[in-house]
């Protein structure tokens, strides 16, 4: 059964670029209601755990490098058919693959450093979600 939230990462290069509010206004733009929300910097540990599905791939070394090298925004967002409709929102991992004024085609400048994480599952979403926040923080 699909939920209703979905999690989501700005990633440091938004932050570095100052692109948090535009992102947010396309997140709020499309429907979406912010029911948790903070800017935290990740530490090693964090990452390492976070992003643990992806410790024997080639690039995780690269990714954990680049997601604690300044702070991220983490958020749940609500909305019906959250899942999907955010992934729609922020296009392919890949800028160069994304749809014309997704999120990554807008603030995206490598597959590398790709500006906004979604989850992927609703599974997914309720994992991450938890990670970076506590039952009292979700609004």
């Amino acid at each position: 059964m699909a939920t209703n939230r979905t999690f989501t990462m700005l990633k440091p290069d938004s932050i570095e670029k100052g692109n948090i509010g535009p992102i947010l206004d396309k997140i709020n733009a499309a429907g979406f209601k912010i029911v948790a929300m903070k800017m935290t910097h990740m530490t090693r540990r964090d990452a390492e755990a976070f992003y643990a599905v992806h410790n024997e791939r080639p690039f995780f070394g690269e990714l954990v490098e680049y997601m604690t090298r300044g702070p991220i925004v983490a958020a749940i967002l609500e909305k019906e058919n959250a899942v999907e409709d955010f992934r729609t929102l922020i296009g392919a991992t890949n800028p160069a693959d994304a749809a014309e004024g997704t999120i990554r085609k807008l603030y995206a400048a490598s597959i590398g450093e790709n500006a906004v994480h979604g989850s992927d599952s609703d599974e997914n979403a309720a994992i991450e979600g938890a990670f970076h926040f506590s039952g009292r923080e979700l609004f």
